[in-house]
């Protein structure tokens, strides 16, 4: 079965940049549709980036600090954070879009706190 596996979750401290990743379990020819979502404590999980064959795109809040891409072999997403701060604080699941099905990570925590 088809897996996500996000990676590089952890404690960070404010001011510094972080990079999460999300590897899908089977290799696959076809660029499908992917996101990032991420749930602080408290709150509803939340749209933070997503990426397609020909466009990425980042919510407003977070443009300019956030940045999605894709490896060349098209099997794993990059989330690259900058300048956080604790109210980055959250859950951050990947997400594929199959158009018949749609899986989701595990989620990886990321605290950022001093």
């Amino acid at each position: 079965q088809l897996h996500l596996v996000e990676s590089g979750g952890g404690l960070v401290h404010p001011g510094e940049s972080h990079t999460l990743s999300c590897t899908m379990s089977s290799p696959v020819r076809t660029i499908w549709p992917m996101a990032w979502y991420r749930q602080p404590p408290g709150k509803q999980r939340e749209l933070v980036a997503e990426i397609r064959e020909d466009n990425a795109k980042v919510v407003d809040a977070l443009k300019g600090r956030f940045t999605i891409s894709r490896s060349s072999d098209k099997n794993t997403i990059y989330l690259k954070m900058n300048s956080l701060n604790p109210e980055d604080t959250a859950i951050y699941f990947c997400y594929l879009d199959l158009l018949s099905a749609d899986y989701w990570g595990q989620g990886t925590q990321v605290t950022v706190s001093s």
